[in-house]
């Protein structure tokens, strides 16, 4: 037994039976161990370019993004053949740029039962667009990724979790380009996004109506959040870490976790840019050749379905207040 499973151990001796404070969903499936939490988790794609993340902006123009290689079908389909694979459904955000030089692939995804939610346009974080742009943009996208795929949009995610506290309209703005909900927010301490005291779980924003916001996950550990929901972090932390934080906000505090990450994250072939700083550098592709073998073991290990049917469907939605974190 490692020290991981000690932990686990330790904290179910000291919770009792009843002491979740959260509701807790009934899994659509067996998954194996990740089931014995009685929680099914949000399993998420943010199905973008590897060259077209935020930290490359200042490097590659988006001209240039036609004339640049391509890689994310191909890691697209590797992603849907791994699912398949583990009998798990999850949520794709992608962009409409993306949608609309891929349709075969967005077909693809909707196909095999996966829930198609919208990443923006052009991935333009939130806070360099005005209200009104933003709207227009969160709306085109919505209708181009319903063209294509046949099926309703009902989520949104923000490029680079760029709601946040310089950007609170966006949230009615996402609301009055027709979304259901939003999961843009990052309750954690970043150099580049990121809302600390923002609530850990799904809530309804001041300001919406329906839409509620479902936050990336977060452990919390001597009153700090600390990100346990996919993304960088999951390369760069030992997975026995990050198995361990997503449990502990499954039994402890009886929630589904949101769990993200990107097509170029299982790609360490991908062309690299030599003129990237080495904070860039180090963040975008340290461990990409474990990514894959590390999803595996996270897909084995909890039970995973979409967002819509984890939290629109399963009573894990916000009430009509912000929930306390």
């Amino acid at each position: 037994m490692d020290q991981v499973d000690r932990l686990e151990r330790r904290e179910a001796i000291i919770l009792k039976p009843g002491s979740f404070s959260g509701p807790v969903a009934t899994p659509a499936h067996d998954h194996g161990a990740g089931a014995r939490s009685g929680v099914v988790n949000a399993m998420t794609v943010d199905v973008e370019e590897y060259f077209q993340v935020s930290a490359f902006a200042n490097i590659v123009r988006r001209a240039d993004w036609d004339r640049l290689d391509s890689r994310v079908e191909d890691n697209v389909s590797r992603i849907l053949d791994l699912f398949a694979a583990h009998d798990v459904h999850g949520t794709f955000f992608t962009l409409g740029w993306i949608a609309q030089r891929h349709p075969a692939m967005v077909r693809r995804i909707a196909a095999a039962g996966h829930e198609i939610a919208s990443h923006g346009f052009q991935h333009v974080r939130v806070h360099d667009q005005t209200p009104a742009v933003f709207r227009e943009d969160a709306a085109t996208t919505r209708k181009i990724l319903e063209d294509i795929a046949g099926i309703p949009v009902r989520g949104y995610r923000a490029a680079s979790f760029s709601i946040t506290r310089r950007t609170p309209w966006a949230f009615a703005e996402l609301e009055a380009a027709g979304y259901a909900y939003s999961s843009s927010v990052y309750p954690i301490r970043h150099d580049h996004y990121g809302i600390p005291d923002a609530p850990r779980f799904a809530y309804r924003p001041e300001g919406a109506g329906h839409l509620i916001e479902i936050p990336i996950s977060t452990v919390n550990l001597f009153g700090r959040n600390l990100p346990c929901g996919g993304g960088g972090y999951f390369r760069l932390l030992p997975y026995g870490v990050s198995r361990w934080a997503m449990r502990r906000v499954n039994r402890r505090d009886g929630q589904p976790c949101m769990f993200y990450f990107h097509p170029w994250e299982i790609d360490p072939q991908q062309p690299r840019f030599g003129s990237v700083g080495l904070k860039t550098r180090f963040r975008h592709y340290t461990n990409l050749r474990r990514m894959e073998a590390r999803l595996r073991a996270v897909l084995a290990d909890f039970a995973w379905d979409r967002v819509d049917r984890v939290f629109l469907e399963a009573g894990h939605g916000a009430g009509p207040n912000r929930e306390e974190s």
